[in-house]
């Protein structure tokens, strides 16, 4: 089954396009007008990504974006007529995974969707292996079944959140610096500020109350995990 995408975007010739060369690859798609009958859509069946356009009546894309944000790290591309660096930057340090601007090539868009769900997709879709454990501390992973345990208790994370405290704990005690973790958990294709990592801790941290990821000032994060007596 192929992915399901929301196109949020509010001229009617966009949608049209946008929507017929991704149903053209096979993608199931749900065309919305504003950012709040996108956020129903998500509340009730959620896309695995939402194409996103900035200037939208009522709620703009930045505050969608920041919401969904909020709540999952479902890959998000965002298209816009606003063609300045800064737009770009304030897009992708909200979340944003990719950023078109208008106007693009629908191709282009297509093969930046089906990159997208690449980069994401194997970090969940893996063979079932129930003895592929990794433990650290307190802190349980079945890595293939996509599960974490915080003192027994199984805790539900995004996609990132999992990638983040999976490297971690592979490698208890070693700092990574934030360029580190942008790269092994965003991609090297990944254009943003280092403070998606900063959030993305906050995130883990809101979570999982007491997990030992420590910062380590000026450089990074690490996950401490203190040394059993032998």
């Amino acid at each position: 089954m192929n992915h399901h995408i929301g196109i949020v975007e509010d001229d009617a010739n966009i949608q049209n396009i946008v929507a017929a060369y991704l149903k053209k690859e096979g993608f199931p798609v749900t065309v919305m007008e504003t950012a709040e009958s996108a956020w129903e859509l998500w509340e009730t069946r959620q896309p695995d990504m939402w194409i996103l356009d900035i200037m939208l009546p009522g709620m703009d894309g930045y505050e969608f974006c920041k919401k969904i944000r909020q709540e999952s790290d479902v890959p998000i591309v965002i298209i816009s007529a606003k063609d300045e660096e800064i737009d770009k930057i304030i897009g992708l340090e909200l979340g944003g995974d990719d950023y078109l601007t208008k106007p693009f090539s629908p191709r282009e868009l297509v093969a930046r969707v089906k990159r997208l769900f690449k980069r994401t997709s194997p970090l969940t879709e893996t063979n079932h292996t129930p003895d592929d454990r990794v433990k650290a501390g307190d802190l349980l992973i079945y890595e293939h079944d996509h599960r974490i345990f915080w003192h027994g208790l199984e805790e539900d994370v995004t996609t990132k959140e999992f990638a983040m405290l999976l490297l971690l704990a592979k490698h208890p005690n070693r700092a990574f610096s934030r360029e580190e973790l942008l790269v092994k958990i965003w991609g090297e294709d990944y254009f943003g500020s280092d403070r998606a990592v900063d959030d993305l801790v906050k995130r883990i941290r809101k979570k999982l109350v007491s997990v030992p990821l420590e910062t380590v000032w000026g450089y990074g994060y690490r996950l401490r995990i203190e040394e059993e007596p032998s």
